[in-house]
């Protein structure tokens, strides 16, 4: 799909600076850029490439000014690289349009289909399930009885949501994602076997909330289990139940959250990383890859890091300790000798 430099400019609210008509089909970094193609520079260090790549257009900043002559067009804009990121998001939406309803999908005439949905072949949508406008259902998506699946929401190919569950307004579930499994509850018997505590609760994703792929969110035991609006989970993460994850926070892949915990708005949470069940975590709260929460984090803003986790400044000067053991030990044993001889010699 071609883009001119103006077009490029109305969509990103910029102005042209060089050749409007110009057009490009496809997209480089600036250091490799080649001809009809766009860039974008936003970080200085790349700045010598603006006056070398042969990209046809270049989005920078309203404030560059540049050294020598550039044979690029321009797109002057606030912010180059959310300008960039605007016009990967309009593309994606244009390449990803679809229409239609397979006649190899499967939907219960209970169901309640909005305007302008997209349901590919082997799609399964059950009983009184309700699909809002523009959503797209790839092929071999899975939705259980008495969902609510909101509008522009996309579901790739092998989503599975079980019964009952909601799915808010533009989300995204991506490919392999378990919306609705049930929660691992069992209560254990005097003869050591264990009786399946049947989970009858659901799940709730409430509007832009993105899911990645293979990432499984549990049914609550009563109640939701919740993530809140603007949330953004990676793949390969794990969601128990009644956990409820606060609005606009990410979570890298890998991460496994257990049963009734609560984070709050605005978290980070890196990759690897295990939150125990049962407790909470304060709003703004960034935890470091591979840390282990076994407590409640009660302060705002809090950066922590490490397994046990604690505060990070304090684990990264612990660490230079930590790292330094062997020599400590073997300084000690030392000590001890020359400690022992001397006494032997008084």
């Amino acid at each position: 799909m071609n883009f001119t430099a103006q077009e490029i400019a109305n969509i990103t609210h910029g102005e042209v600076d060089g050749d409007p008509n110009v057009s490009v089909d496809n997209l480089s970094r600036i250091e490799e850029g080649i001809p009809g193609t766009l860039s974008f520079l936003a970080n200085p260090k790349y700045t010598q490439y603006i006056y070398t790549t042969k990209a046809s257009i270049v989005l920078v900043n309203k404030d560059f000014r540049p050294d020598h002559e550039i044979r690029a067009t321009l797109v002057r804009v606030e912010d180059a690289y959310v300008a960039f990121a605007t016009l990967l998001e309009y593309y994606n939406k244009i390449s990803k349009a679809r229409s239609g309803i397979s006649s190899l999908a499967f939907i219960s005439e209970t169901a309640i289909i909005g305007k302008n949905v997209y349901i590919g072949e082997w799609a399964y949508i059950g009983k009184d399930v309700r699909i809002g406008d523009n959503t797209l259902v790839y092929p071999q998506v899975y939705i259980g009885d008495h969902t609510v699946v909101g509008g522009d929401t996309i579901l790739y190919p092998g989503v599975r949501i079980y019964s009952e569950n909601r799915i808010g307004n533009r989300c995204t579930l991506h490919s392999g994602a378990v919306i609705g499994s049930d929660g691992f509850g069992f209560a254990p018997q005097s003869d050591q076997h264990y009786v399946k505590v049947a989970q009858i609760g659901n799940v709730i994703i409430e509007d832009d909330v993105e899911i990645g792929a293979n990432t499984t969110i549990d049914r609550a035991t009563l109640g939701s289990t919740i993530i809140r609006r603007g949330a953004k989970l990676d793949n390969l993460i794990q969601v128990a139940h009644n956990v409820e994850i606060g609005e606009n926070t990410v979570i890298a892949a890998q991460t496994g959250i257990s049963g009734s915990s609560k984070l709050g708005r605005n978290c980070m949470i890196g990759g690897q990383v295990g939150i125990i069940g049962h407790l909470s975590i304060a709003d703004d709260v960034k935890i470091a890859a591979q840390s282990g929460i076994g407590g409640t984090i009660r302060t705002k803003a809090s950066v922590v890091q490490g397994s046990p986790a604690f505060d990070v400044a304090r684990y990264r000067r612990s660490y230079i300790h930590f790292k330094n053991l062997p020599d400590l030990f073997r300084r000690l044993e030392q000590l001890e000798n020359k400690l022992q001889e001397l006494e032997r010699r008084s």
